[in-house]
């Protein structure tokens, strides 16, 4: 049984205070994109998670990673027998991407579709919240409004103007969750995403903006660099992602959005195109 793991972009990222228990409060849009890791799951004769990872290297104890707490969070709620997985890296990490939240919760969708569990959607969001705070996003990959601390998810009846496209690029750089945050200043936001859907794209920056953008271009220059192609390589709209360091551009047709994503390459930097509206 396979499934793909897609990448998400933060549309806006507002830190809007600190909360009693240490976290922060969070406003902003996940917009799903079409660039996946591919995870493969088998029923297997032997107890336990059998995992092998290709592609990307994942640093640190694979047996800690998400894909491997979904397994344990499904076998220790529903006593599962054991499975061998395959999962194919290709979404950078500590990029903004959510690509390894990505990961965890499609092993959870997997696994609930190979032992017939029939998890609910509200079901699924909760386990996948024992993951990470943005986890429960990637249970439906919609379009969706984000508050709390990521986990409080609304369904966003939007859809981007015919023929955008968006490209990402990742300098190679790896932030850390406690690095972003380290740097960042919480203030009140007011934002209406709605207000998005009148707004042509190059007025975006008006109504949107990433509280952690920054502070990581000043630790790390480099991101300000790919930022800045993206806007000359024509971009309506372009934004660092989630806490970094990949960046954004929206663009409003297939060739601009490939010769950026040519450019970036050519800069030595990991990109991907594809078209908004999935």
């Amino acid at each position: 049984m396979i499934g793909f793991a897609p990448a998400k972009i933060n549309l806006g990222l507002f830190v809007t205070g600190k909360r009693a228990d240490g976290f922060h409060d969070l406003q902003s849009a996940f917009w799903p994109v079409s660039w996946n890791d591919v995870l493969e799951v088998h029923h297997s004769e032997s107890d336990g998670l059998d995992l092998r990872i290709t592609g990307l290297t994942i640093d640190g104890n694979p047996t800690s990673n998400l894909v491997s707490r979904a397994y344990q969070v499904i076998k220790e709620g529903y006593g599962i027998s054991g499975v061998t997985a395959h999962l194919h890296k290709v979404i950078p990490m500590g990029a903004g991407l959510g690509g390894g939240s990505s990961d965890g919760t499609c092993m959870l969708r997997l696994l609930d579709a190979l032992f017939n569990l029939s998890l609910t959607n509200e079901e699924g969001e909760a386990l996948a919240a024992e993951l990470g705070s943005d986890c429960p996003f990637f249970w439906r990959a919609q379009p969706a409004l984000v508050s709390g601390r990521g986990e409080h998810l609304k369904a966003w009846d939007f859809e981007f103007p015919a023929d955008t496209f968006i490209v990402v690029a990742h300098p190679g750089i790896h932030i850390s969750t406690r690095e972003a945050f380290q740097g960042v200043v919480s203030q009140p936001s007011t934002t209406d995403f709605h207000a998005l859907a009148a707004t042509p794209l190059p007025e975006w920056g008006e109504i949107l903006r990433n509280d952690f953008q920054p502070g990581i271009e000043t630790l790390h220059p480099t991101i300000r660099k790919v930022h800045e192609l993206l806007q000359l390589q024509g971009a309506l709209y372009s934004q660092m992602t989630g806490t970094g360091s990949a960046c954004f551009g929206l663009f409003s047709s297939q060739e601009s959005a490939l010769k950026a994503c040519k450019s970036a390459r050519e800069n030595g930097w990991t990109a991907h195109a594809s078209e908004a509206n999935r």
